[in-house]
Order: C-alpha cells, then sequence, then structure tokens
C-alpha cells in the first residue's frame, strides 16, 4: 500500500512541475503566484531544481521577498549559484534583507568578491549590513561562520517587569526564542533564562536574582564539529556565542548543526569511498576526474607493489600452486578487517567515544582480531586439508591468515589514531589508503609465512 502511494505522490510531482511549466511559458503570472502560495518554500525550491534555469529564474523574481528568500536557502547549491549569477545586486539584497543574518552571509559568501561588495551596498538597513559583514569575517568552519547576530538579550540590572516590555521588540527579530540570554554592563555572559523563568517571576525581581548562571556556551573562534559536539552532548537547541573576553557576540541554533553534521558525513564518506573533493553526480567529467583519480592512481601503485611481491615468491608458486589460488581470499580478509577497524575508530573519534591510549587501543584490536582470525582460520585449514590433503600446505594458509587479520586490524586501528592527532581528517583512512596498504601487507605476510612453514 505504502509502494503505491509513493508511486501516486511521485507523479503528482511530476505533474504540477509540469504544469508549474506551462504556467511560466505562458507567462500567467497570477496562477502560477495561486499555485505556488499553497506549497511550502522547500516544496518550491525542489519544484525549482527540477527546472530550466531561464524558467527557475523567472519564478524566483515573480515571488515576494519574504517567499524568495526562504527558497534560495532551500535550493541545491549548484543551482543556487546559476541562479544568483541571473540575478542583480539589488535584487539579491533585496532578498538577504529577509533573512537572519547568517543565512544572509552564506547566500553572500557563496558570490565572487566583487559581486559581494556590490550586493552589501545595496542593503538599505545598515544594523543588518554590519552584522551580515561581521560575519563573512568569520571562516566557515568556526562558531562564527555558524552563528546568527538574532537573540534575545537582557542585562541583569533590569527587573522583571522592565525586561518583558524590552524583550517584546528583540524577539520580533528572532524566529525562534530558545533561551533568553543575560549579560552585565560589559556585555559579557552571565547567565540565561527561559520563558516561563520570567512568567512565574514577580514584576519586581532583579534578573540577576532568577538567572541561572550555568549557561554553556562556545567560542567564537571554535570549530564547527566542536560545536556541534557539544549541542548534541547536552541535546541544546541552541547555544550561546561569546569572544575571548566572554562578550556575547550571537548563537548558534540546531538548524545550523544538522547542515554541518550533514556536510561532515557526506565528506567522510566521499573520503572513505576515495574522493578527494566535495563533488556531486552533476559536477563535469574534469572535476569527477580530479577528484577521484589521485586514490585511483594509488590503488593502481598498490596493484603493481602486489604484483612485485608475488613477482617474487615464483619458487613458491611452481611448488606449491595451491597458494595462488588463495591470494584473492587473503587480500580481500585482510582489506575487510582494515576497514571494519579503521571505520569503527574513525566513528569513535567523530562522536569523541575514544578513550584511553594508543597503545591500549593497539593491543585490544590485537587480541580480537587475534580471536577473530582464530575462528576463520580453523574453518580455512579444515576446508584446505579436506579437499587438497596437504596439512603443511592448509597449515600454512590458515596460519597466515591468522598473522593477516592480526595486522590489518592493527594496522586499522593504528592509522586513523595517528592521523586525527596530526590534524589529518581520519576519515582519509576507512578508504582505498587503508585496503591498498593491507592487501600489500597481506600478500607479503602470506607468502613469507607459507614460505618458512613449507621450506620453500
Amino acid at each position: 500500500m505504502e509502494e503505491t502511494q509513493d508511486n501516486i505522490q511521485f507523479q503528482l510531482t511530476d505533474e504540477l512541475i509540469e504544469t508549474v511549466e506551462i504556467l511560466v511559458e505562458d507567462q500567467n503570472d497570477k496562477d502560477l503566484k495561486t499555485l505556488l502560495n499553497e506549497y511550502h518554500h522547500a516544496d518550491i525550491a525542489e519544484i525549482l531544481d527540477e527546472l530550466e534555469l531561464d524558467d527557475a529564474v523567472y519564478v524566483i523574481k515573480l515571488l515576494d521577498s519574504e517567499t524568495t528568500s526562504d527558497v534560495l536557502m532551500e535550493l541545491d547549491e549548484d543551482n543556487r549559484e546559476k541562479v544568483l549569477r541571473n540575478l542583480s545586486a539589488k535584487e539579491i539584497a533585496e532578498e538577504v534583507e529577509e533573512l537572519d543574518t547568517d543565512d544572509a552571509a552564506d547566500i553572500i559568501a557563496e558570490l565572487p568578491e566583487e559581486r559581494q561588495q556590490a550586493v552589501i551596498s545595496q542593503i538599505e538597513d545598515e544594523d543588518h549590513k554590519a552584522e551580515i559583514k561581521e560575519l563573512l569575517a568569520y571562516d566557515d568552519d568556526t562558531a562564527g561562520g555558524l552563528m546568527a547576530k538574532e537573540l534575545v538579550k537582557v542585562y541583569e540590572t533590569w527587573t522583571v517587569a522592565g525586561c518583558l516590555r524590552r524583550i517584546r521588540g528583540q524577539a520580533k527579530e528572532v524566529t525562534r526564542v530558545h533561551s533568553i540570554y543575560v549579560v552585565n554592563k560589559q556585555e559579557q555572559l552571565i547567565g540565561r533564562l527561559s520563558l516561563k523563568d520570567l512568567i512565574v517571576a514577580k514584576s519586581d525581581q532583579k534578573i540577576a536574582d532568577i538567572a541561572k548562571d550555568n549557561v554553556d556556551y562556545v567560542n567564537v573562534n571554535d570549530d564547527a564539529e566542536d560545536v556541534a559536539r557539544v549541542m548534541a552532548k547536552y541535546d541544546l537547541e541552541a547555544i550561546p556565542v561569546v569572544d575571548d573576553k566572554q562578550t556575547l557576540l550571537g548563537r548558534i541554533t540546531i538548524d545550523d548543526i544538522v547542515d554541518v553534521l550533514k556536510e561532515e558525513a557526506d565528506k567522510d564518506y566521499q573520503l572513505a569511498a576515495g574522493i578527494t573533493q566535495d563533488v556531486d553526480s552533476d559536477d563535469s567529467i574534469i572535476e569527477l576526474t580530479r577528484a577521484r583519480l589521485p586514490w585511483l592512481f594509488l590503488g593502481l601503485i598498490g596493484g603493481v607493489g602486489a604484483f612485485l611481491i608475488m613477482e617474487g615468491f615464483q619458487e613458491a608458486f611452481s611448488k606449491y600452486a595451491v597458494l595462488f589460488f588463495f591470494t584473492p581470499l587473503i587480500a580481500a580478509m585482510a582489506g575487510n578487517v582494515g576497514v571494519q577497524s579503521s571505520a569503527i575508530i574513525v566513528q569513535g573519534l567523530a562522536n569523541d567515544d575514544v578513550k584511553g591510549s594508543t597503545n591500549s587501543r593497539l593491543i585490544k584490536e590485537m587480541l580480537l582480531a587475534a580471536l577473530n582470525g582464530t575462528i576463520l582460520a580453523l574453518f580455512l585449514f579444515l576446508f584446505v586439508w579436506a579437499t587438497k590433503g596437504e596439512f603443511n600446505t592448509a597449515l600454512a594458509i590458515s596460519a597466515s591468515l591468522i598473522a593477516v587479520i592480526i595486522v590489518a586490524g592493527l594496522i586499522g586501528t593504528f592509522v586513523p589514531l595517528f592521523l586525527d592527532k596530526r590534524g589529518i581528517d581520519p576519515a582519509i583512512a576507512t578508504g582505498p589508503f587503508i585496503t591498498t596498504s593491507n592487501d600489500i601487507f597481506g600478500i607479503l605476510i602470506y607468502f613469507w609465512i607459507a614460505k618458512l612453514i613449507l621450506g620453500i
């Protein structure tokens, strides 16, 4: 039943897009606006992503600024870049004036530097302009690059009655009031309040008397991933941002953190797949090649290395040809174990769950790999002995498997920990890097142990 509903929804969406295209072609603005007014801005953005660029720009210019600004934020990044290219600086300025400062800064940051200055100069609200310029000065991957200037702030010396009067004006500029932040005369963050705290307090009480001083905050220069960890750990919907002097500068809301987590997950997934740049399926062949080729080249080097190792053991092949047929199995097991180990460590590092010393981690992984390797090797030993009837050959192959699994587990654990301590994204260790290195070491260990046991 669910599948039928999904198909119907898909057909309706196609029908809707076709209707929009017809209305745009006929320049039937009245019916087009009436139709789109029935949809959420995220749905409108999805429709525009399916339209030709000229049609999408036509719709963008038709909608009111408040709707357009929300739609722009939901558009696919590549499509948004193309749309913005077809809007004048004044038109873009009109849209960003409707956005919160963090979203406005994000939109402007996507423009070339000359266009940025042109758009900023067209913003009429001087306060909004100044706040956007302040946010543009921060790195995208920091708390300052994520924060919005809109918040509700009160002074510790105010009374509850006076506070309620004053925050009404502030709240108009804030989409959702998660907390009310308390500052002193120096604008330093000293506490927080909830709306409930204000409502139940007596009107003549001082804010300092009812404020909670155990307020979580982040520094404006903190890394975006660190901010995400703090908000996830304490289950926060918003967190204030301060500078080194504890001055309250802005706040970060959960929707911004969700974007950070999504971007980081996408980046880690691509790194794990051996893609070194931020690309998607719609990028040019040249861009996709540039992103994929480095790790493919590494795989090629690894394959050549494996070939040279195997070539050095021709004597073993000539006497025990069966060893050749188990080479892919050994290489595959080394790659799989290495990727498993590195994936667990990378996930733990991302979630800040990796505790203890590197040595304790390596010892634990070695014991785990030894146990798994022994169980798998026992099965492989019985299989080879039963099918080939050669005890020493079965022993050589199964013993090699145990050693290979242990080494692969150690490499898969050590490499991401090492990269993380050097400030390199450990996600790179879950892809071709680990697979290729373990393939080479696995084959080398395999033939070395086999040669030792078989006396070749």
